[in-house]
């Protein structure tokens, strides 16, 4: 009852209603008025209307309520519908997040185990047995891979009394090849973490100076006449020092091929001992060319007597297709023979000739 339509058909309900009352009164004192019950008449057909659309009123504000409340749980179903689904949404996303929150926890803890696997291989490299021992390590790891076992040895004792760190065993000539692990890291950070031209310059000259005592410290321990080969080999574990070496230090090499002493990195070095392998292998064959030879020459005799008795065969074949023919001449005579006697026996053919004695081609068939 509290919409300003109905308020207001109320009112003027309540007007009509006092407008009519005092009509009335009027009446009551006066002569009767056709007017008065004209107007009573279309007051009381006013108040029928207005009952009429204050009912249609009521009517219409139910049915807009219903289709409010309609609308409203629609809406409020979808709301559902649209925050379950956000809902799924972000606990997937949370669990992808959660998972690469992982994967980076996991990444984080590999990187910090490898930062202090770095630390600890900084901390090798910084003392120079540990350092040596490094080289020793990796050296050993590319000739195992490269050489079979019986192809090469560690730490072995040379006439001299000097100790290579690797010996590579090859047949006369060239011989044996010593290979000795040197890592002059300190004076290539000197070089490389240089701030001036003058830091660079006394750097160089240390790294430099390293180098060939290297080098002739190897060629007078390492290549023994009559022992070892004439030339020998010096280990660099780094491709990096390898490289500063050969782009700016060419003097160095220079010295190291008169004195023959071959510098080599990893990557060289594997190359060099797939070359060896090669060379053991040829060499080992050339072990066997005995034996092959032995096997080859009797290989041929068991050929040749196959081919004997291929050739005794054949000529066994031969008689056979001779006796063969000869089998068959018999046997078209003995048909030719039937023959004549049945001609006989018909009447075809006189009994003289019939019986006639058989001619010389015929006997012998």
């Amino acid at each position: 009852m509290n919409d300003p339509l109905i308020l207001i058909i109320v009112a003027l309900a309540a007007a009509a209603l006092g407008a009519l009352a005092v009509l009335l009164l009027r009446g009551r004192n006066n002569a009767p008025d056709p007017q008065v019950s004209e107007l009573a008449r279309q007051q009381t057909e006013l108040m029928g209307r207005l009952a009429a659309m204050a009912e249609a009123q009521q009517q219409t504000r139910v049915e807009l309520t219903q289709t409010l409340h309609e609308r409203l749980e629609n809406v409020s179903q979808r709301m559902g519908q649209s925050l379950e689904t956000s809902a799924q949404k972000t606990a997937e996303t949370l669990g992808t997040l959660t998972t690469r929150l992982n994967v980076i926890d996991e990444a984080q803890k590999n990187i910090t185990e490898l930062s202090t696997q770095v630390v600890g291989l900084q901390d090798i490299l910084a003392n120079r047995q540990a350092r040596g021992a490094f080289g020793e390590v990796q050296l050993n790891d590319i000739v195992t891979n490269a050489l079979p076992p019986s192809a090469y040895s560690f730490q072995t004792t040379l006439g001299n009394g000097t100790r290579a760190d690797c010996v590579i065993q090859l047949p006369n000539p060239p011989g044996p090849i010593a290979i000795d692990a040197k890592f002059p890291l300190d004076a290539y950070h000197a070089l490389r973490n240089a701030k001036d031209d003058a830091e660079r310059t006394v750097a160089a000259r240390q790294f430099r100076s390293d180098l060939t005592k290297h080098v002739t410290a190897i060629a007078e321990k390492y290549i023994v006449p009559g022992e070892t080969a004439e030339s020998a080999l010096m280990f660099l574990p780094s491709e990096a020092v390898y490289a500063e070496l050969h782009a700016s230090f060419p003097e160095v090499l220079t010295k190291s091929y008169q004195a023959r002493v071959w510098i080599v990195s990893p990557t060289t070095l594997m190359a060099t001992l797939n070359t060896v392998r090669a060379v053991l292998k040829d060499v080992e064959m050339r072990k066997q060319a005995g034996v092959i030879q032995k096997y080859v020459a009797l290989l041929l005799g068991d050929v040749g007597r196959l081919n004997d008795r291929v050739g005794n065969l054949e000529r066994h074949f031969s008689q056979a297709e001779k006796d063969i023919g000869e089998i068959r001449k018999s046997a078209d005579a003995i048909s030719s023979r039937g023959e004549k006697i049945e001609a006989v026996e018909m009447g075809e053919e006189s009994a003289a000739d019939a019986l006639s004695p058989p001619s010389r081609e015929s006997r012998q068939g």
